[in-house]
């Protein structure tokens, strides 16, 4: 807030401190990001993190593949197509097995256990990567 003005005189100019409402409104604006960041950390367990980061790796690396794609050249389609769609379905596969993992999730999947899901995410995989390799040639 600024000083009050006096009848004696003008006011004295306003020096921008550490303090000052411009860095308590950035403060406020990050602070919904800041919050979500501590809650995933503290409520989130560490196999879903895991699972979480390799879903955004599988995001990332689709988003080169089609980045490179559009950009360089799609000489060889079939390598293209092949590798898009195991990152795809990669990815189908990692949101499963995180869904069926997470505990909050329990009540839903009452029969599967994270361990027979987990199992169930290898054989899904091995069947998705045998289909993109006979998709290669």
């Amino acid at each position: 807030m600024p000083p009050k003005r006096t009848a004696s005189g003008p006011a004295p100019p306003v020096v921008a401190t550490a303090g000052s409402s411009s860095t308590a409104r950035e403060a406020a604006a990050s602070s919904p990001l800041v919050t979500l960041q501590r809650s995933y950390l503290a409520h989130t367990p560490a196999r879903l993190r895991l699972l979480d980061a390799f879903m955004a790796f599988l995001v990332l690396s689709g988003v080169l593949q089609f980045v490179y794609c559009i950009a360089i050249s799609n000489f060889p389609l079939n390598s293209f197509i092949a590798g898009f769609a195991s990152t795809v379905g990669q990815f189908v596969l990692c949101a499963s097995l995180r869904i069926q993992a997470n505990e909050a999730n329990a009540a839903e999947f009452p029969k599967n256990s994270p361990e027979r899901a987990f199992g169930d995410f290898l054989f899904a995989s091995v069947v998705l990567h045998f289909f993109v390799v006979n998709f290669l040639g």
